[in-house]
């Protein structure tokens, strides 16, 4: 009896140790994948699309959100002066893109200061009711857009994803995933979005003197270097270029006394005014639209 009783204990033993061992594993194993968890890609919350206007799309703990931005700059289409063409080529392809239409993704480029991130913002202001929302982009979120793409896609609303100053070099992520959203991926952009984005350089790139070196001609052809194409292929897929060019005295103090007239500082710029716009340009370096408006808040403030 006594060594059948030991046969029977014998595997009971056994099979508990291994119990045991198996529920220590999984103890182990919880914690790990407790650990691990923040930094596994996340599924991006969808935001309360009636709490606001504008988003900015950002990372945290290691997940793209969409926050509401509340507290916007109010300027109106009125507002800018001295860019009234390429003010009317943008509003049109906005209204078109409001209305259901088919309309192109924008590329604003030019001098600085003279109104292209405020253009965007205006548009905003102007067709809000009709349903449009921006979502402001960093460079470095660019290989996020098929995340919001997924996350907009089939709501009633009209976005437009907005990158502001945007330049890359050659090795950074966000050019090819920006590339390929634009024109190149499988996937699309939904229909209810496009891309708006302003910079200083017209390619988005820098440009080097020995790239255009190794450009050459056969014939009367010119055939640029396979550098200077692969630069060129980012900024074509924009369907809609805008250039920005700077302002002439004229056109910086007609702007000067628009923003003196909005703080009611002023109603015509007298030769004192006009004198001190100017040095105050000549100060800052440059005759902008944004200089314009900081002087006449100075201006506006002191008086």
């Amino acid at each position: 009896m006594a060594g059948q009783t030991q046969e029977v204990t014998q595997p009971y033993h056994k099979g508990k140790r291994l119990m045991d061992t198996l529920e220590h594993l999984l103890k182990r194993a919880s914690i790990l994948l407790d650990r691990l968890d923040p930094l596994l890609p996340q599924i991006a919350p969808a935001p309360d699309w009636g709490a606001a206007t504008a988003f900015r799309w950002q990372h945290r703990n290691g997940c793209g959100t969409l926050r509401t931005l509340h507290h916007l700059h109010r300027i109106s289409l009125s507002d800018l002066c001295g860019i009234d063409e390429q003010k009317a080529r943008v509003t049109q392809n906005t209204l078109q893109f409001v209305q259901g239409r088919p309309a192109n993704n924008v590329l604003l480029t030019g001098s600085r200061g003279t109104g292209k991130s405020s253009l965007v913002k205006a548009l905003l202001n102007e067709y809000a009711a009709q349903g449009l929302r921006v979502i402001e982009i960093g460079k470095d979120g660019l290989a996020d857009i098929p995340d919001i793409v997924e996350l907009v896609a089939g709501r009633p609303e009209r976005f437009i994803l907005y990158c502001d100053d945007l330049s890359f070099n050659a090795d950074e992520p966000g050019y090819p995933a920006l590339k390929a959203a634009l024109d190149g991926s499988l996937t699309a952009l939904s229909d209810n979005l496009l891309i708006y984005a302003t910079s200083n350089r017209r390619h988005l790139m820098p440009e080097y003197m020995q790239e255009n070196l190794a450009t050459h001609h056969a014939g009367e052809e010119v055939h640029p270097a396979e550098s200077v194409e692969e630069k060129i292929s980012l900024s074509e897929r924009f369907g809609l270029w805008v250039s920005f060019y700077p302002f002439s005295q004229e056109e910086y103090l007609d702007i000067v006394a628009h923003w003196l007239r909005h703080f009611d500082a002023a109603t015509e710029l007298s030769a004192d005014l006009r004198r001190e716009a100017l040095q105050w340009a000549l100060g800052r370096g440059s005759r902008s639209g944004r200089v314009a408006w900081q002087f006449a808040r100075d201006s506006a403030g002191r008086s």
